[in-house]
């Protein structure tokens, strides 16, 4: 039996400095999706792939794919990815360890001389952070077939259409549900990423298996008051908007502060006023929001709730509300075979006796689409602090090249498991 090579620690190292440097110069590390920045990025990375004898193309929802041919091309492909896009300020890390992990673990492989049975695809999601569009894990949901014609002809502030933005980053929107991958069409979907939680880093592990990713309910909601001059229109004659939506705010806090059988969270994330000026009264506020669980039931129960005390605190003051839902991500549960496959590789990795705790994962992935079609394994890495989504975030690349190769050893098990 061959023996697999080792990661490379400063190779992985080089390649996460040289993708996540393509940022923008005053707000680092910031990628935003269809932008020249990101296109730029995606080019290193073909040329990345290429280099390793990959045979790079894109799909119909613009995912850069590079393809390691099988000893069986009838076999479904294995599949390791994540994203290059990143959130506005946030970190070097994200997503991008993943993606440049898959890079590794092909060279590990070729450096072996070993030949998969299985196909092994390494992917770069489109656009998995929530986009301006109001939808997230675009490409993800284009390749299972979840993103919808309303998706597509969604706008961002200026006027952009996403379906128009997929198809200027390489991507064919017209054909995206016909080319959709379908249940049975994918072995397995692996994917390494930082934890962007403080489990690891407090009890000093490196690794970490995860049991499964929430689910996400997210909704726009529009509550249409009065513009007024703000020094003219008494307090008890005005329809201000902002104040009104302000304690919409502290209500989705509120209910999601309460005892539940299982862990809610519930946050506003982007809020526009009209005019927004200083001398006016507000008289539009649109803002999203989402709730997240492990259980779908209690995300429905949570938002339910929420959106009816919403309706009744606005007509209450005599303004005008609008919801929209944007998107909906199931929670994903990852089956005892990856899970027990991932555990023993993660121990043989960082040795005997140390421990490798299971724990769900609270943030959003696309494995939550992939699942739909696929089984699916994350394998996560400490976040120094506990911090992403924000420049700090860190993650030592010791534990990078850990995960890389117990994901790795993972994958060749797998390889002659399904």
């Amino acid at each position: 039996m061959q023996t697999l090579s080792k990661p490379d620690e400063s190779r992985l190292w080089a390649d996460i400095e040289a993708l996540s440097a393509i940022t923008l110069p005053d707000r680092p590390w910031t990628r935003r999706p269809f932008t020249p920045l990101y296109a730029q990025g995606r080019a290193w990375l073909k040329r990345e792939m290429k280099s390793l004898g990959l045979e790079v193309s894109q799909d119909a929802a613009s995912n850069l794919i590079g393809r390691l041919p099988g000893a069986n091309p009838s076999l479904p492909p294995l599949m390791i990815g994540s994203h290059t896009d990143t959130v506005t300020g946030g970190g070097r890390f994200d997503g991008i360890a993943g993606v440049i992990v898959g890079l590794e673990i092909v060279r590990m492989i070729s450096e072996s001389g070993i030949v998969l049975d299985h196909p092994l695809e390494i992917v770069d999601f489109t656009a998995e952070e929530p986009t301006d569009f109001g939808v997230s894990t675009v490409g993800s949901r284009g390749m299972v077939g979840n993103l919808s014609d309303t998706m597509l002809g969604s706008k961002d502030p200026e006027g952009r259409i996403l379906s128009e933005c997929i198809a200027g980053a390489g991507g064919s929107p017209e054909r995206i549900n016909d080319s959709s991958r379908r249940s049975g069409s994918v072995a397995v979907y692996l994917e390494l990423h930082i934890e962007q939680g403080p489990v690891l880093i407090q009890a000093g592990l490196p690794l970490a298996v995860v049991t499964g990713i929430v689910g996400i309910g997210r909704y726009q909601i529009t509550v249409t008051g009065q513009p007024d001059h703000a020094g003219t229109t008494p307090m008890t004659m005005r329809r201000d908007a902002l104040t009104a939506a302000g304690e919409l705010f502290v209500k989705l806090e509120s209910i999601c502060r309460e005892s539940y059988s299982a862990p809610v969270v519930g946050t506003v994330g982007v809020v526009n006023v009209s005019p927004n000026a200083a001398n006016v009264v507000p008289g539009e506020v649109t803002f999203r929001l989402e709730v997240r669980s492990v259980d779908p039931a209690l995300i429905d129960t949570v938002c339910e709730r929420y959106l009816s005390e919403a309706r009744r605190m606005i007509e209450s003051r005599g303004l005008a509300i609008r919801i929209e839902e944007l998107t909906r991500s199931e929670p994903v549960n990852v089956s005892d075979l990856i899970l027990d496959t991932l555990q023993s590789n993660c121990e043989r990795t960082v040795g005997k006796g140390t421990e490798v705790p299971r724990i769900p994962s609270g943030a959003g992935h696309d494995g939550n689409q992939l699942s739909r079609i696929a089984p699916i394994g994350m394998i996560f890495v400490p976040s120094l602090g506990g911090r992403s989504h924000c420049p700090e975030e860190w993650t030592d690349i010791g534990p990078i090249a850990l995960g890389a190769e117990a994901l790795a050893r993972a994958l060749l098990e797998l390889d002659k498991k399904l």
